[in-house]
């Protein structure tokens, strides 16, 4: 699907109260760089009338609410790369920005074995308001910074920025980067190679997660269609759960994916 961007006195959020968080933030947009960064998952956020969807605090804190790091992760990234950043402002347990709202894992009942009361026999009418205050607004935004680009003759690299937790399903994964990717190779494979050429780097090519899902849903509508130079980045969240990690490995990327991002030839639309 494909919708219409309301003007900004349209703008309508229905689940999100006066004094709630927003459901997208921008960071660095005066960035000089022709890349957009996007972090899905970088809030653990609830507006107060959700009460939580009748979770207990603690919940907040796993990665079934969010993924931990990856604000401050993307942040300095964006610092790194002189590049603008759109983060999601809520929790993805409310609706995940990046799963097709017609699967049932965008409204999930139950999460790495977490129950979610507030999401169980959802009606229509209720996802539909969570879309419209949440999902909609963030994806919005990103399709404004894509259109600024396009303005001014620009094709940008897409940068979707992920974390992911040490253990899952009680196996241990040892990467510490993943590199998820699916048709286009022009960022990700030099990436993996630079990385598996780096000392104590374990780098998964589509691990933990594939590029290839087929309910992904951010880099598969902002940048497949256009045939935008992309990548989804993955980095595990013992290693970026403190500012200093976090800084750490923004940098670690950073060396990684600079280079790259310097060859001219880069920011053409696939096929062209």
């Amino acid at each position: 699907m494909r919708w219409k961007r309301p003007l900004e006195t349209e703008r309508t959020y229905p689940l999100i109260g006066p004094g709630d968080s927003p459901p997208y933030f921008d960071y660095n947009s005066g960035g000089a760089a022709a890349v957009l960064l996007t972090a899905d998952h970088a809030s653990p956020y609830f507006p107060a009338a959700m009460n939580q969807l009748g979770l207990a605090d603690w919940v907040l804190e796993r990665h079934v609410a969010w993924d931990i790091g990856s604000d401050q992760l993307a942040r300095f990234l964006a610092d790194e790369l002189d590049a603008p950043l759109v983060l999601a402002g809520f929790s993805r347990l409310i609706v995940d920005p990046n799963r097709k709202i017609e699967h049932a894992s965008a409204f999930p009942e139950i999460s790495d074995g977490i129950a979610i009361p507030g999401n169980m026999d959802l009606s229509e009418e209720q996802k539909a308001l969570r879309v419209q205050s949440f999902f909609k607004p963030y994806h919005d935004r990103i399709e404004w910074r894509l259109h600024q680009f396009a303005k001014s003759g620009t094709t940008p690299a897409m940068i979707a920025i992920h974390t992911c937790s040490p253990v899952f399903d009680r196996i241990v994964r040892p990467w510490h980067i993943g590199i998820m990717w699916d048709n286009d190779p022009r960022i990700p494979v030099p990436l993996i190679r630079h990385f598996e050429e780096t000392d104590g780097i374990c780098v998964g090519d589509n691990e933990p997660y594939s590029g290839r899902h087929p309910n992904d849903f951010t880099i598969d509508y902002h940048a497949e269609p256009p045939g935008l130079p992309h990548v989804g980045i993955e980095v595990r969240q013992d290693l970026v759960d403190t500012e200093d990690g976090a800084r750490e490995w923004a940098g670690v990327l950073a060396e990684g994916l600079k280079p790259i991002l310097a060859e001219p030839g880069l920011y053409t639309p696939l096929g062209d």
